[in-house]
């Protein structure tokens, strides 16, 4: 029997959100903007308005007031957005307990069990209504028997809709349409594929996979699968945690990063949410540590090292640091991080020296405090040292904001590469701390 899985996408959420607190700007064009003291004025937002004058997500001010001359700014405020996303989320709750966060504003749903309510389309608009009429929101639904095409799906009409995408119809509806539309296909990947004709997601779905896993590398198989429709991947509850094989967490920054500092920065914030997700799963220690870079070319590299077991954010942080400054030498500056774990001894791994003398159970019980602190009055209530060198990092609560992907089509997390990276060679070590 096939699954009945839905993705739903938040419209233009940071944005939606705003008019909602402030109904004096329905109907006008604003963006949500970053700080521009603090050298992130970018639009990270936009209403349907401002869209419709060629605003766009990564605009930098200037450059979107120019499009849109009446654009009214409006600063992040990332808490209201995370009690909108909560709420959603509540309701979300009322069809299913398989609610997979794919971001702030976005979800995965199995509704396979829940045919009492309807059939998924049916569900769906329940669903839009229901957000619509309580939240004041719009949301886009699509609706698939795997989790790519579900995506894909709801991407197909915006805003505030409901589209299907089935394994009668999916060849119609997906296949024509341009390969950078599927699920991890971003512009590096798309630039390759286009290189040897593939341009479209049914090219994708005709290629020989062996071709694919040459060309690509092992991220070419599960690209290949995906468009042929072969995802499944599960939808994993927000608190399941048994059967993960690794967790982790990646952010694409506003902005090129430079130098060490900046990098070292990040992260902590990542490896902050890692050890947090690590805690609340109840999967013990990690001897793994993995770190996902993307430079401003977008070409994507991954290294790893083993490590002594740990859950601890500090340790997790300086095991990535020291793989970026060992290991990335592309000397190109930084768009994008990411931080994984993995082989999860289940709190039953051998003890330690520092365990012996308590060392590690003394820094696990303050990192715990302060988890504890967060929850109760906010991320920004307790940071760590390093973070106060960067405003913008204050508020940084990666783990609320973006999540990790789905999981291949053999059900474990995916990998973060798109294909296996050129390596370039290194470049002269310098005296500055930018690299």
């Amino acid at each position: 029997m096939d699954r009945t899985i839905l993705h739903s996408d938040l419209n233009n959420f940071y944005a939606a959100v705003e008019k909602k607190l402030f109904p004096e700007l329905e109907g006008k064009p604003i963006a949500v903007c970053g700080d521009k003291e603090a050298r992130h004025g970018i639009v990270l937002a936009k209403s349907e308005e401002a869209k419709k004058f060629g605003v766009k997500t990564g605009d930098v001010i200037w450059e979107a007031q120019r499009k849109c001359p009446g654009l009214i700014i409006r600063p992040a405020r990332f808490s209201e957005y995370v009690r909108f996303s909560r709420a959603v989320r509540d309701l979300y709750a009322r069809y299913t307990d398989l609610i997979e966060p794919f971001g702030i504003d976005e979800c995965w749903l199995d509704v396979t069990h829940s045919k009492i309510f309807g059939s998924g389309e049916e569900i769906a608009e329940c669903i839009r209504g229901e957000v619509r009429r309580e939240q004041g929101l719009t949301v886009s639904v699509g609706v698939s028997f795997n989790k790519v095409f579900a995506k894909l799906a709801s991407d197909l009409k915006k805003p505030d809709a409901v589209t299907a995408v089935s394994r009668e119809n999916f060849r119609e509806k997906v296949w024509p349409l341009p390969v950078s539309d599927l699920l991890f296909v971003g512009k590096a990947t798309a630039k390759k594929l286009s290189a040897v004709g593939i341009v479209t997601i049914g090219q994708l779905a005709a290629a020989e996979p062996d071709f694919l896993a040459r060309y690509l590398g092992k991220w070419g198989e599960t690209l290949s699968a995906y468009a042929r429709g072969e995802d499944a991947s599960p939808v994993r509850g927000m608190n399941e945690g048994a059967d993960l094989k690794s967790v982790g967490n990646s952010v694409t920054y506003r902005e090129d990063i430079y130098d060490y500092a900046d990098v070292k920065r990040l992260l902590y914030v990542l490896s902050e949410s890692v050890a947090s997700r690590v805690r609340s799963a109840g999967l013990g220690r990690a001897d793994t540590v993995h770190l996902w870079v993307r430079d401003k070319e977008l070409a994507n590299y991954s290294f790893q090292k083993k490590v002594r077991s740990t859950a601890l954010c500090g340790e997790i942080a300086e095991a990535a640091f020291s793989l970026f400054k060992s290991m990335y030498k592309a000397r190109r500056a930084v768009r994008g991080l990411g931080v994984t774990v993995s082989g999860f001894d289940r709190g039953v791994g051998q003890m330690s020296i520092d365990d012996l003398a308590g060392e590690y159970d003394k820094k696990e019980r303050a990192e715990r405090a302060v988890g504890k602190i967060r929850e109760k009055y906010g991320y920004a209530t307790i940071q760590r040292g390093i973070m106060y060198e960067d405003r913008s990092a204050l508020t940084m609560d990666v783990r609320g904001e973006r999540l990790v992907r789905p999981g291949g089509v053999d059900g474990e997390v995916a990998s973060q590469d798109e294909g296996e990276p050129e390596r370039l060679p290194a470049e002269e070590e310098g005296g500055t701390d930018e690299f």
